[in-house]
């Protein structure tokens, strides 16, 4: 019986109450999609930075210097370095490589060419633009990558011979690729770590290394420290600026997400109170007729109240599936990828519709004060 009457209550205020559906419906699903979107929010954010770069440097100790009476930068060992990067087990390093810095000429022109691990290069810098192939091979002495302005400079294109010398020794490579990086690395040539340190008699010399670290700022900070206890002799720091805008950007998003989902709750429940005052004006002399009928006061308010719960766990799974499409949208729109569905948004989305559909039922537990003698009197 008390069923019976919860759905002929929906049913006679259909018009009515689709006022308050829609409400619940529109709240729950931008709670729903805001939700989706906080729960992956950092995992897109993360991706994003990694196009920015390395997050990670290791070089070498603050003060340090070459040997003794030269004047000649500081640099690390190879060996060392390598065998640290190698070891560390972390999941989060999607890429690194070793450096090392010389200058040399090109006929009468001086550059700076940079040896490297030729096959890092790309996933160290995906935003980098290259006219040509890259190199696959991190040991391929005989291919080499150029700056644009150095290419420019020396009006070389894809497929030209590049003679480098120093005082030491002398090497060719093929160009196979022009780079277009935006910043320092288009006066550069990048070429074989091991044929720069043959170039420049400089064997397992490296001035840096670099690393692309994936992972919230708290992750980065851990892969350096880790870095740090293993490299004592060296300096292993994130790059700050990276980090440290990551963290403030996700905090700043999370905040907005929140506030978000408070307003929007807090307008969903407006929007039901309104409706159920205006109900409750019409029910009553349905209410007095309970009363008299003998209906408790808990009974007669717990019957409302029940359609009310009713009308917001709907709203909640209605705005809950909506609310999966709209981050899928979402996400398309301002990651280029998908959102993918947390099916744990979809019962706190539900639970969050039913209080505050409830909360905005307020009006109906006045009812509950009706006077079933002055409604029989038709006052």
């Amino acid at each position: 019986m008390f069923w019976r009457l919860v759905f002929k209550l929906l049913r006679g205020s259909s018009g009515r109450l689709a006022v308050a559906v829609l409400a619940l419906v529109s709240g729950g699903a931008v709670i729903s999609a805001l939700m989706n979107l906080d729960l992956d929010v950092e995992h897109k954010l993360t991706r994003e930075f990694r196009t920015l770069g390395a997050n990670v440097v290791i070089s070498p100790a603050v003060g340090a210097s070459g040997s003794v009476g030269s004047t000649a930068p500081a640099l690390m060992n190879e060996t060392q370095v390598v065998a640290e990067l190698e070891k560390s087990n972390s999941t989060a390093i999607l890429a690194e490589a070793p450096f090392l810095y010389v200058v040399a000429r090109s006929g009468a022109t001086a550059v700076v060419v940079a040896g490297t691990w030729l096959d890092q290069l790309q996933k160290l810098d995906p935003t980098w633009k290259l006219e040509g192939n890259w190199i696959n091979s991190r040991d391929d002495w005989s291919h080499c990558l150029l700056g644009r302005n150095v290419a420019r400079k020396l009006s070389l294109t894809t497929g030209s011979s590049l003679e480098l010398q120093t005082p030491q020794h002398a090497t060719r490579c093929m160009v196979s690729g022009v780079i277009d990086a935006g910043g320092n690395e288009d006066n550069q040539v990048f070429a074989s770590l091991h044929a720069i340190q043959s170039l420049a008699a400089l064997p397992g010399g490296v001035s840096v290394a670099q690393l692309s670290v994936n992972g919230s700022p708290d992750v980065i900070r851990d892969v350096a420290a880790e870095l740090a206890r293993d490299l004592p002799d060296y300096q292993v720091r994130p790059v700050r600026e990276v980090a440290e805008a990551e963290g403030a950007l996700l905090a700043r998003i999370r905040l907005l997400i929140v506030a978000m989902v408070v307003l929007i709750l807090v307008l969903t429940a407006l929007c039901v109170l309104g409706t159920m005052a205006a109900l409750a004006m019409e029910r009553r002399e349905d209410v007095g007729l309970m009363k008299a009928l003998g209906g408790s006061i808990a009974r007669v308010v717990g019957i409302f109240l029940t359609e009310v719960g009713v009308l917001g766990a709907a709203g909640g799974v209605v705005g809950s599936l909506l609310g999966f499409a709209l981050s899928y949208w979402m996400g398309l729109r301002v990651f280029g990828t998908a959102i993918s569905p947390r099916w744990i948004v979809f019962p706190v989305t539900v639970a969050l519709m039913i209080l505050v559909a409830l909360a905005g039922a307020l009006p109906l537990r006045l009812l509950g004060r009706v006077k079933p003698a002055a409604i029989l009197r038709g006052e």
